[in-house]
């Protein structure tokens, strides 16, 4: 999307150019104009589709030319920023149209929003066709939820997809703090309680929004609210998700429950997590069992050995023998690179770019894609050079 940025503030015009150029679509700054009376006399030569006014910088004799400029750009939509109160220019601005106002400092959740909703009504977001993949644990301690929130994160910035992840544990779910140090606004339980307002736009307000194209759903923090979540909502929450997003992650956890059971029907791909270990290999067997008995095809089931390490007694083929199924990843031990990432709620790919649990999820984000990305310099540049920032 094309935008025209009005505003005296050369430091805001970078942080929302900046914001524009990590979002999915790119929002591009055509120009800058000091002031609405600049705007006027000097016309882009091509028009924008958004034009974004810094409200703190109109004197009040330029308020009258918000609807001028409104007349000059009437396919493109407008959005206020605004600091405290402002009565005069608001009124102006509501006649000349304006479809977006935000307050000052920028706050880049409500930013991103804002975008989203501009997106819909300019027609650029198209609807998608996403993919559902469950991460289940085959037993307590496997690693999936540290692999689903990290994979999730390499998908969005290694792939460039659009990630959603969902923590569906249902008692203590702690997805949110394996990638961000965000609190989280609204739950699982709280979007079920109102699933009929479930839309695009709504499910974006309810994540934490660990990078522009990647966002999470906390899981349900109060049990006592579990009664309200029902399994036809997660059949409408995966439907308008697939919609809006390439691809939803689901952090099932270890108990099978009716709600993580119609996520798991609604899962294209079903990735267990488990160690090389007895005691991890007897649970897995039962899980397959479970799911083979619900009709699951064997292709779904894709298996990955999280702690891996090569020249134990227990081979990957004792396993794939003992559970019938095939290991189509596995993920290095590095505990110490992983423990730092959990304790400080930061991706491992940002924290630890060099280890190898880091190019293990660049392989596995190759593997679910079908694109290449470990080869490909400049996305990992523009990764870490994100990150030293």
């Amino acid at each position: 999307m094309k935008a025209l940025m009005i505003s005296r503030d050369a430091s805001l015009h970078d942080e929302i150019a900046a914001q524009g150029a990590a979002r999915m679509p790119v929002l591009r700054l055509l120009e800058r104009r000091s002031g609405l009376r600049d705007a006027v006399e000097r016309m882009l030569p091509e028009a924008p589709e958004l034009v974004i006014v810094d409200a703190s910088g109109i004197d009040a004799d330029e308020a009258d030319l918000l609807e001028r400029l409104a007349r000059q750009y009437p396919l493109a939509v407008l959005m206020l920023l605004t600091r405290g109160q402002q009565q005069d220019v608001l009124i102006r601005a509501m006649r000349a149209g304006m479809r977006e106002v935000l307050q000052l400092p920028l706050v880049h959740k409500a930013f991103h929003e804002a975008m989203d909703r501009v997106d819909i009504q300019a027609g650029v977001t198209q609807m998608r066709d996403g993919k559902v993949l469950a991460f289940i644990s085959c037993k307590g301690g496997s690693g999936a939820t540290f692999l689903s929130t990290n994979f999730s994160y390499a998908l969005a910035s290694l792939a460039g997809c659009k990630v959603l992840l969902i923590d569906l544990h249902g008692q203590f779910g702690d997805a949110t703090l394996y990638v961000s140090d965000q609190k989280p606004a609204m739950t699982l339980s709280d979007i079920c309680a109102q699933i009929a307002r479930m839309d695009g736009a709504f499910l974006a307000s309810c994540l934490v929004h660990v990078t522009p194209n990647f966002g999470v759903l906390a899981a349900a923090d109060d049990p006592s609210h579990k009664v309200d979540m029902q399994p036809e909502h997660m059949d409408r929450i995966l439907a308008v998700a697939r919609q809006h997003y390439d691809y939803i992650v689901l952090d099932v956890g270890r108990q099978i429950d009716a709600l993580s059971l119609r996520a798991l029907d609604n899962a294209d791909a079903i990735y267990p997590v488990l160690q090389l270990a007895l005691p991890d290999i007897r649970d897995g067997r039962r899980l397959l069992d479970i799911f083979r008995s619900l009709g699951y095809p064997g292709e779904r089931l894709r298996l990955i050995v999280n702690r891996y390490e090569k020249g134990g007694r227990l081979r990957l083929a004792d396993l794939e023998q003992a559970l019938s199924a095939e290991v189509v990843h596995t993920v290095p031990n590095d505990y110490i690179a992983a423990t730092d990432s959990v304790n400080q709620g930061i991706p491992l790919l940002q924290l630890s770019r060099t280890s190898a649990v880091a190019r293990s999820l660049a392989e596995l984000v190759e593997l679910v894609t079908a694109r290449r990305v470990t080869e490909s310099r400049g996305l990992f540049d523009r990764l870490f050079s994100r990150s030293e920032a």
